[in-house]
């Protein structure tokens, strides 16, 4: 038994959540009203004590175990959560090597010291003669004495070793602060002096509080950077960290809704007004980390974009490139088809809003909070935003302007993952354009004729997938083994998801994620898998190991353990696992059903109304089963995914 068994064993998961949720028994189920996103009508949140799990069949339409719950409660990561639901338990965890020991003994040495620099920054700003110019200018911004208290902004003063001076005096090593981020080291090597000088100093913290950097803005006009962050360190990675979430989190969940800006004092001052939702990156694009990071909180992510971050030239700049990296600094804020394709593999809700010509968002703040509130609420899905931005001041009427728009929207509504929206997308260009919306869709069908009649196809044979399947469900724990051979192929063949993705979505189906995965290792393990092909910074196999959680090391090696009735060829492979994962989701639904008609038939005995979530939950697993059986039919005719 794992670790991860062991201590799902021991706890209740009716106990942790009632801790929380406010659960009435139905059954042998339990009812309440979801944490992870508003309702007050409708107990859409169900737990099974039996089986340990717990699904939302209303808003969020997620679930999962006891770790699932805790992580997207809590915000915690994979080692955070085993950490204290272990303790919760118990359960020993395996003992860590010297080297792990060391490595995080080293880490919070660092988050100690950079705790300890920050009050150092803001006894600065606050009791150094020189930090009165610096309040006058937060006070000019409109922070208040409590803002600058709550979100402990300091100040860097103008000299070459204040910092160092004040820290070697009580006993700090120079090397500690080195690897803090706190120091640079002179050009001939002779020695260290302060990294920050004459700066208005951010702490930065991670989503749990604790300290790992600084961000720090120049106070002389002529000053370069005017930015300047914290170096790379064991602590700091600003493409993982977004500035405010420590703050955000709760309300995040409670207006299910986060807004993204560009600055500190963008998220600073709407903090300040009540508006406790807002988080920004630290200088460079948003990462898919971000993104996911979020997604714990909220399928609902806006960006608060100015006019020419979310403009014309950058939106076509953007649209050119099919996937852009988003892990590294780009050039373009802004790049719609990326955006887009991130928001279809990660189920979320991405919108833009717009500011308005020479004002962020602290000055909106400031000057009309009802208009940043009005702004945030009329945030357009990416699609749209970008259909508005390219007809501006262009003549509708011109054939010519009609093709040129026409040739940017057509490629960037293709990326959007449901059909649904692709048709309405497709409607509505065709409706501004004054053109039959058949014109596309023609277009469209003969594309792809094309392409079908440049390819050879491949007969599928039934033979091992079929009986591995069937073996698989004819074991104790069907999911779980259809889980594991389907993270064993993903592993053996990372980059078959980019053709999964296409075949899914030419069936109207979700790309693969994460949340295909709902037996808790094998959705971290799949995660980081799929962390690992988004970027582009590093070898993909490097780097999932490189964030794999040691735990789960073992696990891994044994998923890539020789297969039993040996190792499928790689297109077979591919087919293979295109297959299971239709099975997986097949049997998550019937799963899903055999529950939802459990609980209207107790609830019929009970007397009870059954609520209306359960009756739209059966239509749309229908709707999806219809699909899946559709994809299985066209499997089992030709088939060649790509």
């Amino acid at each position: 038994m794992s670790v991860v068994d062991e201590i799902k064993n021991r706890l209740d998961i009716l106990e942790i959540v009632s801790e929380g949720v406010k659960l009435k028994r139905s059954g042998k189920s339990y009812l309440g009203f979801c944490p992870f996103h508003k309702n007050t009508h409708t107990p859409a949140f169900v737990v099974f004590p039996d089986s340990g799990t717990w699904r939302c069949f209303g808003q969020c339409n997620e679930g999962g175990d006891v770790f699932t719950y805790v992580m997207k409660k809590e915000g915690w990561d994979f080692a955070e959560t085993i950490k204290v639901l272990a303790q919760r338990a118990g359960v020993e965890l395996e003992t860590p090597s010297p080297q792990q020991e060391a490595a995080e003994a080293g880490r919070e040495q660092s988050a100690e010291i950079l705790e300890e620099a920050a009050r150092f920054f803001q006894h600065q700003l606050l009791q150094h003669p020189s930090g009165k110019s610096v309040q006058d200018y937060l006070t000019k911004r409109g922070v208040t004495k409590e803002t600058i208290l709550s979100f402990g902004l300091g100040f860097a003063v103008d000299e070459w070793s204040s910092l160092l001076d004040s820290f070697k005096s009580k006993g700090k090593s120079v090397e500690a602060l080195d690897e803090a981020g706190l120091l640079s080291q002179r050009s001939d090597h002779s020695g260290y002096f302060d990294r920050f000088r004459n700066r208005l100093m951010f702490p930065i913290r991670d989503a749990n509080g604790r300290m790992c950097g600084f961000g720090a803005r120049t106070l002389d006009p002529d000053g370069l950077p005017k930015y300047l962050n914290s170096p790379q360190t064991t602590l700091f990675d600003k493409g993982h960290l977004l500035y405010g979430l420590d703050k955000a989190r709760k309300a995040i969940r409670t207006e299910d809704t986060v807004v993204v800006v560009e600055g500190y004092m963008d998220v600073i001052l709407p903090h300040q007004a009540g508006f406790l939702n807002v988080v920004s990156p630290m200088g460079t694009a948003l990462t898919e980390f971000h993104l996911r990071s979020l997604k714990r909180y909220t399928r609902k992510i806006v960006l608060a974009l100015d006019p020419d971050a979310a403009g014309q030239n950058a939106i076509l700049k953007g649209l050119q490139t099919a996937r852009d990296s988003m892990d590294h600094e780009v050039e373009i804020a802004f790049n719609p088809r990326g955006l887009v394709m991130q928001e279809g593999r990660l189920q979320a809700d991405l919108r833009v809003c717009t500011l308005p010509d020479g004002m962020d968002p602290d000055e909106i703040v400031v000057k009309d909070p009802e208009l940043w509130r009005k702004i945030v609420r009329d945030a357009k899905p990416i699609v749209s935003h970008v259909m508005d931005t390219l007809m501006v001041d262009k003549n509708l009427d011109d054939p010519k302007v009609k093709r040129d728009i026409a040739e940017q929207m057509l490629p960037l509504i293709d990326d959007v993952a449901n059909q649904v929206e692709r048709d309405a997308y497709r409607q509505q260009l065709a409706r501004r354009l004054k053109l039959d919306e058949r014109t596309f869709v023609q277009g469209e069908t003969t594309q792809a004729k094309r392409a079908a009649s440049r390819r050879k196809p491949v007969i599928h044979q039934p033979g091992s997938v079929d009986r591995a399947i069937r073996e698989i469900e004819d074991t104790a724990n069907p999911t779980q083994k259809l889980e594991r051979h389907c993270l064993s192929l993903l592993l053996r063949k990372p980059d078959a998801t980019y053709s999964i993705d296409r075949a899914l979505q030419r069936a109207d189906l979700q790309r693969i994620s994460y949340y295909d995965f709902e037996y808790f290792e094998y959705q971290t393990i799949s995660r980081a898998l799929f962390e690992s092909l988004e970027q582009d910074q590093v070898d993909a196999e490097d780097f999932f190991y490189q964030h794999l959680p040691e735990t789960l090391l073992a696990v891994v090696k044994e998923l890539l353990l020789p297969m039993e009735m040996g190792e499928p060829a790689e297109e077979k492979m591919v087919l293979d696992l295109y297959r299971t994962l239709l099975y997986i989701r097949e049997s998550r639904i019937k799963q899903n059903n055999e529950k939802l008609a459990e609980m209207q038939k107790e609830m019929q005995e009970q007397g009870e109304e059954s609520f209306e979530s359960l009756q739209d939950m059966h239509v749309k697993n229908s709707l999806l089963l219809g699909r899946i059986e559709r994809a299985n039919q066209l499997l089992r005719r030709s088939i060649k995914l790509d």
